[in-house]
């Protein structure tokens, strides 16, 4: 039997566009995911595992029964407020759930993992772009619970020979180009789903934080990353392992920032619309400016990002319009 490919967090946002990506370079794929945020019906018919990361015997059959030899590892909580009102859930389930995960892939001699971790593990970065050798200092408890896995990986590689890529992704954005798959908006803190949320339902106005920055037009800027193109660089990432590389971490992003009033402008060219907002003051902790610096990323596994800013708006805009229809009026 051929080997597959374990991805926990599988019916998730990015989880399942990487359930496709792989699939559609033709590899064996078993999701696993508890579905308390995620969405069956987005693996289609993939093989689907309900349960939680840290079911040791559960991990250990699954990966026995589907011949697994390497995991795509997602399965986490990821609401950064959250994180700095409720620690413990994000250390247990974030730390502890993936040491449990380990050891039972250890255990099924699974020894390749490819883990979604964050550009959040750098904090308020000193330069820009980023690169892979700015301090790690994260500032809240879920960008540290990713910095820590990044640590276990590391020793877990020294003590076990587990060979891990970590890749610190900076703002997942978009959905599938045929709008079957996407970010679903209940949950959603980013801006780009928030912004056309905003506007596609009325039912809240979105608020800029601050306009004063030292930036072209005063807002925030960000690099934000077409989620098929992250689910790319998941496919590289397992190739790369797959040819014996080490352990590493690698940055995921464009390399090019948008501001946040540019965001608001090329949603407004999609919807014809304009995005209802107000400036508010500046929100603690947010940096200037971030984006990435490539180098590594395209020399390391031969990746780049295919898409740009339009192709973001437009394909989230196609996907949150069929959420806008699913949704019950209230």
């Amino acid at each position: 039997m051929t080997s597959s490919i374990l991805v926990t967090g599988g019916a998730g946002y990015i989880g399942s566009h990487t359930v496709r990506a792989l699939r559609e370079a033709g590899r064996r794929v078993v999701a696993y995911d508890t579905l308390e945020l995620g969405n069956a019906e987005a693996v289609g018919d993939t093989p689907l595992v309900v349960g939680d990361i840290a079911d040791h015997d559960l991990v250990l059959r699954t990966c026995r029964e589907h011949d697994v030899d390497s995991i795509v590892h997602f399965a986490a909580y990821k609401n950064v407020g959250e994180s700095m009102a409720d620690p413990g859930k994000y250390f247990r389930n974030n730390v502890d759930g993936t040491v449990r995960l380990l050891d039972a892939a250890l255990a099924a001699d699974v020894r390749q993992i490819v883990f979604s971790s964050s550009c959040s593990v750098y904090g308020t970065p000193a330069v820009v772009p980023v690169d892979e050798q700015q301090p790690i200092h994260p500032e809240s408890v879920y960008a540290d619970t990713k910095a820590i896995v990044e640590r276990v990986l590391h020793w877990y590689g020294v003590v076990h020979g587990v060979r891990s890529v970590s890749l610190r992704y900076f703002n997942a954005a978009g959905a599938s180009f045929d709008a079957t798959i996407g970010e679903d908006w209940t949950y959603a803190l980013n801006l780009i789903p928030v912004a056309i949320r905003a506007l596609l339902t009325g039912d809240q106005e979105l608020q800029v934080f601050g306009d004063d920055y030292p930036t072209p037009d005063g807002t925030c800027i960000r690099d934000y990353i077409h989620v098929d193109d992250l689910a790319a660089a998941h496919v590289a990432a397992l190739g790369y392992l797959a040819g014996g590389g080490d352990t590493t971490a690698v940055n995921v992003g464009t390399g090019n920032g948008s501001s946040v009033l540019e965001v608001l402008g090329a949603i407004e060219r999609v919807a014809g619309q304009p995005v209802p907002h107000r400036i508010v003051p500046r929100r603690a902790g947010d940096p200037v400016s971030t984006f990435s610096d490539t180098t590594r990323s395209n020399a390391l596994l031969g990746w780049n990002a295919r898409h740009g800013l339009d192709e973001i708006i437009e394909t989230a805009f196609r996907w949150h319009t069929t959420q806008l229809e699913a949704t019950p009026s209230a």
